[in-house]
């Protein structure tokens, strides 16, 4: 009964990182380079994997699914975010708001998923590799892709199918440039508390679970590099895992600090988000790939082809 005079709102309006033209102008050059580097080093690589055989392996199937994952996560809210830039009206209908944030949950957490299974993926082929070549094989990489996808998919559409329980009337000023969960649970007139445990729980089990499996994974590659008594093979080996452990370390730590703790409105809350929606995106074809000499092999062995074929 209480719910008849209250008006039922039908857009949010999304405040963006500043109200300055000038800063918004700034933000939208710096931003738009940001996405056209991360289209173009994750489309780059998905080809590279695909066009050279050597690369078909279960590293690359997950590297590439990886690179897919990441045009996806950054493509939920930075076109939005650069349209929003360079308009007055920085509005998004309820609708289309629940949606970027089912989206971006799925993408987010298939990618918790992804990254862990790449980080076994690694632990097993250093630590038993007789074991390994003779048990990861394309079909169990498809099933592990599978999974993935699924758990991002149930954990998206739990918290999802949960919001509709909320009712937007007084407030629709998101103080975010996009459409995630936990700045919309304030907003609402209902009390939010059972979305908040909801989302809370569900990114701890999602993010611890995956998270102890990297830990492990590159805790027992940390302790069989040591055992390696070339100086040489060592530090290779160092490389490649301090690079992929500070991709995952980002990632997870801004994204958990953000979504285990209250939603504030802080601008720290929104730079934090920019890092693990935006910029993890751009860094890991560059990280995961471009420090990695067989990528860099089968780009020049593909750069060739096509000069190859120009002259012919």
């Amino acid at each position: 009964a209480t719910m008849k005079n209250v008006s039922i709102i039908t857009e949010f309006v999304l405040l963006g990182l500043s109200s300055d033209p000038q800063i918004q102008t700034m933000l939208f050059v710096l931003f738009l380079g940001i996405y056209l580097l991360t289209l173009l080093g994750n489309l780059v690589m998905i080809l590279v994997i695909r066009v050279d055989s050597r690369l078909h392996t279960p590293m690359y199937f997950f590297l590439g699914h990886l690179s897919f994952l990441d045009i996806s996560f950054s493509s939920v809210t930075v076109p939005k975010m650069l349209q929003n830039f360079l308009s007055q009206n920085k509005s998004i209908s309820v609708w289309g708001c629940i949606t970027q944030s089912f989206f971006f949950t799925l993408s987010g957490g298939t990618e918790a998923c992804l990254l862990s299974a790449m980080a076994y993926d690694r632990y097993a082929a250093i630590c038993h590799p007789l074991v390994y070549t003779m048990v990861i094989n394309r079909p169990l990489c498809i099933v592990i892709v599978s999974i993935a996808w699924t758990m991002g998919f149930l954990i998206s559409l739990m918290n999802s199918l949960f919001i509709h329980k909320l009712h937007f009337c007084e407030y629709n000023i998101i103080p975010h440039f996009s459409c995630e969960l936990p700045p919309l649970f304030p907003l609402s007139c209902t009390d939010p508390i059972v979305n908040e445990i909801l989302l809370a729980v569900s990114c701890a089990f999602l993010g611890l679970l995956t998270l102890a499996l990297i830990l492990f994974s590159y805790s027992r590659i940390i302790s069989a590099i040591l055992n390696i008594h070339s100086s040489e093979g060592q530090a290779k080996a160092f490389s490649t895992c301090s690079s992929h452990l500070t991709v995952v370390l980002l990632f997870y730590g801004t994204a958990l600090f953000r979504y285990i703790s209250p939603a504030s409105g802080s601008v720290l809350e929104r730079v934090v988000s920019i890092q693990y929606s935006v910029i993890t995106s751009l860094l890991n074809p560059l990280i995961y790939s471009l420090k990695n000499q067989e990528v860099k092999a089968a780009l020049q062995r593909m750069l060739k082809k096509q000069k190859c074929a120009l002259v012919e």
